[in-house]
């Protein structure tokens, strides 16, 4: 095969694969910095039933990812004033706080323009168990920047890595630029 050739097939293939949905990892990481290391494109999840179906706001008014084939969804809010992101850990309904112990009490923030990662402690609510949360934050200078921001949210829970792909869309009362 030339080399036009095994270019074509090569984005023919990729395309394939972007198209058909995402796929669970085989094997485990073990920590969320190499859950995302490993699959920076996997979006850590599968759709048995076909339906690759968008997410509403969430109940933080974020931007929601599925995490685990439904059974849990992450939601992304940023406050650009205070350089912070939060993420809440929700059950399949999509409004539910699910709280979880993940490894080392931390997930792994990475966005994909400007490339940074930021690394998000556990915050439990009032209520949850010890050692649980449903509520996770970080900060970071490039957080600041009022913008759309996309990228992977990724962690270890019960010794099963999860990530959700996530992409923010303009707000009805203001657009980040």
């Amino acid at each position: 095969m030339n080399r036009q050739n095994t270019v074509s097939a090569a984005v023919v293939i990729t395309s394939m694969i972007c198209g058909a949905g995402c796929t669970q990892a085989p094997t485990p990481p073990k920590s969320a910095a190499k859950a995302a290391a490993a699959r920076p494109d996997d979006h850590g999840h599968s759709h048995d039933d076909g339906d690759h179906h968008g997410h509403g706001a969430g109940p933080h008014d974020g931007t929601l990812a599925d995490w685990g084939g439904g059974k849990y969804h992450v939601e992304f809010t940023v406050d650009h004033d205070k350089k912070e992101a939060v993420i809440y850990v929700l059950g399949s309904d999509e409004k539910t706080a699910a709280p979880v112990k993940t490894a080392d009490g931390k997930l792994l923030l990475t966005i994909r323009e400007p490339a940074f990662q930021v690394e998000l402690a556990a915050r439990p609510l009032n209520g949850e168990a010890e050692g649980m949360s449903s509520c996770y934050g970080g900060t970071h200078e490039s957080l600041g920047i009022v913008r759309e921001f996309a990228g992977t949210i990724s962690g270890e829970v019960d010794g099963t890595p999860f990530a959700g792909e996530f992409t923010e869309q303009p707000h009805g009362d203001h657009d980040h630029k």
